[in-house]
Formats: C-alpha cells, sequence, structure tokens
C-alpha cells in the first residue's frame, strides 16, 4: 500500500515490525500478518526426542508451522532440498534468503550447545545474494568509533531483494583499488548475506578511465587529525583522540543493546549530547541531569525521566557487558566474556601482563596487545575511576578462592552424547579451576567423549590426548571436589 505515493516500508520485516508496534490494535488487526511456528520454547517434561516430533505436537495444536521442511538423511539429501528451493524462492508467500539446516535430534542438539553468538546444531546455507546495476555517484568516508576511516559508495537508488539501497561499503583503499571503482561508474552491488549492500564490480565503460581515481584523505573530514594507516593493516584510522566522530560512535557502542543497554538513547540523541559538550566520554553519561536531557529536541520531561532512569538502571550489568562497552578494539561480545569469566574483576583485567592474557585460551597476542595498549591509556583509568565514583558497579564475575585449584592448568574438551547437560559439565570444570574448550589442539588435557562422539574423538586420538568416558570425569570431578 502506498501513502501519498511513497511506499510505507521498504521491506516485508519493516511492514511486520511497524504493524506489531501500532498503538492502536484495531489497526494490528487490519494488516495481513501471518504467524509461522518454527520451534518451541520451555517444556519441562521432556517429551520429544526430536526437534520434528516437536514441530509436529505444534501443527496438532492448530497452529501454523515453517514450510517447506524436510527431514534429511545424509548431507546428500540436504543437498538435494537446497538446490530443491533454490529456483522457488521467488514463488514463496515470504522473503527467504536460505534455509536452516538443524540436527534432528534434541538430544544431540544439548550436547552439541552454543557458541556466544549462535547455536552449534543449527547453520544458515544462504542462497546466493541478489545483484542489482545501479549508478555510483560519489564516494565519501566516515568515521567509526575506533577511528577507521571507511568509504562508502553513495548510489542511485535501487530496490535490492525488497530493499531499497543507496550506501553501499567499499571497506578500505585496497578494495577500491582492487575493484578500481570510480565515482560516476555504473556499478554491481549485492547484499552480503542479504544484509549487507556492498559493490561487487564495476561495468566498465568509455568515460572509465577519464573518472579520477579516489584516495582516502590524509587528514580527518571531522576533526582534521592526520590519518595514519598503520603497518600491516587494511584499516586507516584518525589519530585524534577528541574526535567527534569517535566519541558519536564510543557513546553509541556503550549504550547499545548488547553493551550497557541503555534504552532511550538513539543515534540523534548521541549527536545532541556530543554536539553540545554534555558528553565527553561514556561517564559523562551518568552526570546527565533531566533537565539537560528535557532540553533537548524531541525531547520532553517523561521522556527525559525514563532515559535517566535507564542511565540508572545500567550501573548493575555483569562485567563482560562492561568491558565490552568500554569499546576495546578487537574485544567483541565473546572475547569480552572470556576476559570477565577468567580474570573476575575488572582491576585484574586492567594489570593483566601481556603474557598473562596470552595464556588464555582464545586470547591471541594481537587481542593481548590491544588490551594493553588500551588499559595503559591515562584517560581510560581514569574513565573507570569516573564510572566506579558514579555508581557503576563493576562486579566480580566470580568469587576466585585464594591458593590453587584442583583442576588448575588442565584442560578439558567435551564431545558426543553424555547424561548431563555439556553447559553443567563445563561449569564443574571451570567453578574448580579448569578450562572447558570447545575444540581439541595439544594444549588439552582431557577428551570426554560420550555415544556418537565424531571428529573431535578422532582428533584427540591423532595428538595422543587422553580419552576418558563420562563416569571417569565424574569421578575425577568428585576427587577434585574433595581435594
Amino acid at each position: 500500500r502506498k501513502e501519498d505515493g511513497k511506499e510505507p516500508f521498504a521491506n516485508p520485516r519493516n511492514a511486520a515490525a511497524g504493524s506489531m508496534r501500532q498503538l492502536d490494535p484495531r489497526i494490528t488487526a487490519s494488516r495481513p500478518l501471518q504467524f509461522l511456528a518454527h520451534g518451541l520454547g520451555t517444556l519441562e517434561d521432556g517429551r520429544f526426542e526430536r526437534y520434528s516430533d516437536a514441530l509436529d505436537y505444534v501443527k496438532a495444536l492448530g497452529l501454523p508451522v515453517i514450510t517447506p521442511a524436510k527431514i534429511c538423511k545424509g548431507l546428500d539429501e540436504v543437498v538435494a532440498f537446497y538446490n530443491e528451493l533454490l529456483p522457488k524462492r521467488d514463488e514463496m508467500p515470504f522473503e527467504m534468503d536460505g534455509m536452516v539446516v538443524k540436527v534432528n535430534s534434541l538430544r544431540s542438539q544439548e550436547a552439541l550447545g552454543a557458541r556466544s553468538r549462535s547455536p552449534r546444531f543449527a547453520i544458515a546455507w544462504k542462497f546466493p545474494p541478489r545483484q542489482e546495476q545501479t549508478v555510483l555517484q560519489e564516494i565519501t568516508v566516515q568515521v567509526g568509533r575506533t577511528g577507521a576511516i571507511t568509504p562508502v559508495a553513495r548510489l542511485r537508488r535501487v530496490k535490492i531483494g525488497g530493499v531499497m539501497v543507496e550506501r553501499a561499503t567499499l571497506h578500505n583503499q585496497d578494495e577500491i583499488d582492487r575493484l578500481d571503482v570510480r565515482a560516476g561508474d555504473t556499478v554491481i552491488v549485492q547484499r552480503a548475506g542479504d544484509v549487507i549492500p556492498e559493490v561487487v564490480q564495476i561495468v566498465p565503460d568509455a568515460k572509465h578511465e577519464k573518472r579520477p581515481k579516489f584516495l582516502l584523505p590524509e587528514v580527518c573530514p571531522v576533526c582534521g587529525s592526520p590519518v595514519e594507516r598503520p603497518e600491516g593493516e587494511a584499516i586507516a584510522r584518525c589519530t585524534g583522540i577528541a574526535c567527534p566522530a569517535q566519541l558519536e560512535g564510543w557513546i553509541k557502542h556503550f549504550t547499545s543493546r548488547t553493551a550497557m543497554d541503555i534504552e532511550g538513547i538513539g543515534d540523534k540523541l548521541v549527536a545532541q549530547l556530543v554536539d553540545r559538550g554534555l558528553v565527553k566520554n561514556p561517564a559523562d553519561l551518568y552526570r546527565l541531569t533531566v533537565e539537560q536531557l528535557a532540553a533537548l529536541e524531541r525531547m520532553a520531561a517523561k521522556s527525559a525521566g525514563n532515559t535517566i532512569s535507564a542511565i540508572e538502571e545500567s550501573k548493575d550489568r555483569p562485567l563482560e557487558r562492561i568491558v565490552y562497552a568500554l569499546g576495546i578494539r578487537q574485544v567483541g561480545v565473546h572475547v569480552a566474556q572470556v576476559l570477565a569469566s577468567h580474570f573476575g574483576t575488572i582491576e585484574a583485567i586492567m594489570e593483566a601482563s601481556e603474557e598473562g592474557l596470552s595464556d588464555v585460551h582464545e586470547i591471541g597476542p594481537v587481542i593481548a596487545k590491544s588490551v594493553i595498549e588500551y588499559f595503559a591509556r591515562d584517560d581510560i583509568r581514569t574513565l573507570i575511576a569516573d564510572l566506579g565514583e558514579l555508581g557503576v558497579k563493576f562486579p566480580r564475575t566470580k568469587t576466585l578462592p585464594a591458593g590453587p585449584m584442583p583442576l588448575d592448568g588442565l584442560a578439558f574438551v567435551f564431545t558426543g552424547s553424555l547424561s548431563m547437560p555439556r553447559t553443567e559439565a563445563e561449569e564443574l570444570v571451570t567453578s574448580l579451576g579448569g578450562r572447558a574448550s570447545g575444540s581439541v589442539s595439544k594444549k588439552t588435557d582431557y577428551v570426554v567423549a560420550g555415544p556418537g562422539a565424531g571428529s573431535k574423538l578422532d582428533k584427540a586420538r591423532a595428538l595422543g590426548v587422553e580419552i576418558i568416558d563420562e563416569e571417569t570425569f565424574k569421578k575425577k570431578i568428585e576427587q577434585a571436589g574433595k581435594g
């Protein structure tokens, strides 16, 4: 449906989300929304052995389930089903960018567990991205929270897979040189993973060679500080410590849902706070008052009060959230969890040596160096102190007992089916000072193998790692607990 000649929603996802957020439920009810179930939440009696059984149960309740779906016996059938779906993607009554392959056994799903962002028992197999031609009108640059200077293609509007695209990333100078892309070129654009627009290649024409090549600026377009490209890195960076663009990016990151999760602080509010000098670092958020916020554009006393309450609530976030929110280069959500769980306190992380950091599983020399350099800065140490004085808790992740622990230095890997949830087994190991890993290496001390163990067991045998069954593992835990 169009309003005033414009499409009200860019794609089905926006249409569904916008419909659900209507204050008047009658508007939501008037729109042709459809719910398709693809799984269950918590079911305490554990009556199902397979994922497909759970879907059959949902269907028997009268609820529509996601289709098409198929139980495949082996990878050949998975590949065949993918090739069957691919030509039908445009015939479906909904946008479909691929399929999800899941392990059917719920017991195996539990044994496989999950990574920090995704389950190990399921994987998305995307269809080839849709591509369209358009004109690259201009190349600009944007400055990120770490000072990264990223070239951006400004495009003539083009619709790709139901989404209007006007901008696309060009990544870095090396990528621009590889594509030899220039302002004025006709280009082929795709949405990587059907999500992020990117320029794939140019469509050569007679005028291409006459168009000037693009070079990243030597000074930051926001603050005028020199732009440098560290040796061995693809990304050029602004060197300005007080660059407003970096500060805006940092505050957006700090307040984001996966960090301090401060509701009510969006991009426009952050821009105002930085522009008016109210926020010069994340600690200043905790100094804001209702009166200061209420005086800003699009803010009133009630919304200002709600935002201050959300800021106050964020003082009690877990340590891993705070570590991630600090915006340390190379430290994402998962690495922040690793640092918090290993060191336990913000002080221990700050004082850790490069060698001590590198010894932590999943922390390599690049991350270790980045953490050391970050906490060596006087402004960061002042920031940490200010946050603490303003009420941010920096809670201990766990109580670390004094002295050596029974499983100190021992690394365990679990594979196959176990009678206990894998997460419970891993927690038993870490509670006694050991380390639970998801992969087998020369540093692995024990592989706990249950029925159905596969490649991890094979690798353990090849490396000569000691392999034990679940009963032996339980005895070791029991003895360690007594010790």
